[in-house]
């Protein structure tokens, strides 16, 4: 591990790595590595006061990563969120929240005849919003088990408007599902109550079923939707939905999600909405995570054919842009960009006609518009924020590097009574024997002359990672096992092991993130000739 850090560094602890296991470890996983690591920093196996304070903080860290990763939902939590997202759990309100604002931009391609127009626009084109909705979710833990959810929405259309607010509590009843109750008003409808119910009927198949009661000035409006849904194969999902109240709906469809692909396959017969829909999204596999999608929908409101890409263009904003052209709707732009949890969207309606000039501008313009401003703007920003985030890191890191460098000294002295005893037992039945190992970046290029190596020495801490004859490092950096620590903060690193196995000397270098399983044949130094 990169030893115990500093409080203000705990955030970046990977535990799967100071554990060394996977991050698909079971629990008998754990436990075994636990109780290794138990046994390696125990504090009372040691007398010195200066090994012994340091053993305790080793012990305690390595007791808070198994406390964290044995149990399920602090595990899952921290999958997702990471140590600093577990720690501050109760604080955590997980906003959410879109903003939709539609755009009537039909004088651009459909204008009235010029005695028609209103002189005021000076002949320019009437471009206006017509609507907007916003909505706005915060969620907060009470226990364990418990979340209270406050939701609220505002929308305005040609003048009209109105707004919600809605306040729900959920609780997870076990791990095969939970429930929610739903209290709501607002200015457009009345009171409204509402329960839902989620459940695991098998690993494979589950149900949620929505009960709700309206209230407003013509009674109670009763609705019932219930969606069961079942895993087909790995990557593939069918859910049937009925949907009984002011919109009564029957809807089947089929998902299959994969690595490079998403295709859906939908029909539904409704009042007054009947319709057939399908789609399919290409992922490419590139660092933007560029995706282009296409679908068709058709049923008794019309036909739609609509398609669209959207990328990466920041660590936390994806930009989408899609094209729908449809009989009687027209032409219309949707632009969207999300932006961590909050979603800004642009529907821009460019005809009411199906003109060619349309949807030419609607697919070539923003093209034209991304490229530009990804090369004369997104690009340069990156570039340039990467730049101040590296060098803010070494900034930060630079006066902890001295500090970190004493724990893995330490941890390492702490280690060396079990690796004597390791390095015996290895040499009695002629297994393996880390001869050096280092950790850092090496410098090969001999075009980089003026730079340096930077790397540390590892042949104990991982002489006492040594079990049974073989070494397994799990597919982690490196900096997080024990005893090591990051010599060049950003950069990339790699580890180098020089080992003897049965007599015969053995080298290998594997990337930082890689795992490694040694000894193996394909290591071996060739030493003939």
């Amino acid at each position: 591990m990169a030893t115990a850090l500093s409080e203000e560094e705990l955030d970046n602890e990977d535990y799967y790595s100071l554990l060394n296991v996977r991050r698909e470890a079971a629990s008998e996983e754990l436990k075994a590595a636990y109780r290794r690591l138990c046994m390696l920093y125990h504090p009372d196996k040691h007398r010195d006061p200066e090994l012994k304070c340091q053993a305790e903080r080793l012990f305690n860290l390595v007791h808070q990563a198994y406390e964290v990763l044995s149990d399920p939902q602090t595990r899952a939590i921290y999958d997702i969120y990471g140590k600093r997202g577990l720690e501050r759990l109760q604080q955590r309100t997980n906003p959410k929240g879109t903003i939709s604002v539609g755009i009537d931009a039909t004088d651009l391609f459909d204008r009235y005849e010029e005695e028609y127009e209103d002189v005021s626009s000076g002949g320019f084109p009437q471009i206006e919003i017509n609507k907007m909705h916003i909505s706005q979710s915060i969620e907060a833990p009470l226990t364990a088990t418990d979340t209270a959810i406050l939701s609220g929405s505002l929308s305005t259309q040609n003048g009209n408007g109105g707004g919600s607010i809605n306040f729900a509590l959920r609780r997870v009843t076990s791990a095969k599902g939970w429930g929610e109750l739903e209290f709501g008003a607002g200015d457009l409808q009345g009171p409204l109550f509402g329960v839902k119910l989620f459940r695991n009927l098998t690993p494979r198949c589950f149900v949620t079923t929505n009960c709700a009661l309206q209230f407003s000035s013509r009674g109670i409006r009763p609705g019932l939707t219930t969606v069961l849904a079942r895993n087909l194969d790995k990557n593939t999902v069918g859910y049937l939905q009925w949907r009984w109240g002011i919109q009564s709906a029957m809807n089947t469809s089929i998902v299959r999600d994969t690595k490079t692909s998403h295709f859906t396959v939908a029909l539904q017969l409704g009042i007054p909405h009947s319709f057939a829909l399908i789609s399919y999204q290409h992922k490419f596999q590139d660092d933007d995570q560029t995706r282009v999608k296409g679908s068709l929908k058709a049923g008794f409101f019309g036909t739609v054919v609509e398609y669209g890409a959207e990328r990466k263009i920041s660590r936390h904003s994806v930009l989408g842009a899609a094209v729908s052209i449809g009989i009687p709707q027209g032409v219309s732009l949707k632009v969207k960009l999300n932006r961590a949890s909050q979603t800004y969207f642009f529907p821009i309606h460019l005809t009411d006609q199906l003109l060619p000039s349309a949807v030419f501008y609607a697919t070539v313009g923003p093209l034209v518009v991304y490229f530009a401003m990804h090369r004369l703007v997104i690009k340069p920003y990156l570039r340039a924020q990467k730049e101040r985030e590296l060098e803010k890191q070494r900034e930060s890191t630079a006066t902890d590097i001295l500090q970190k460098k004493q724990e893995a000294e330490a941890a390492v002295r702490l280690m060396q009574e079990s690796v004597r005893r390791i390095v015996e037992a290895e040499e009695s039945r002629m297994g393996l024997i880390i001869v050096n190992a280092w950790y850092g970046k090496f410098v090969n290029d001999k075009s980089k002359k003026s730079e340096k190596a930077k790397v540390i020495d590892v042949t104990v801490p991982l002489q006492c990672l040594v079990k049974d004859s073989k070494l397994i490092l799990t597919e982690a950096s490196k900096a997080g096992l024990p005893g090591f620590y990051d010599p060049c903060v950003g950069e990339e690193k790699s580890l180098k092991v020089l080992y003897q196995f049965r007599g015969v000397l053995h080298q290998v270098m594997a990337l930082d993130g890689e795992a490694l399983r040694i000894p193996k044949q394909s290591h071996r130094i060739d030493t003939d000739g």
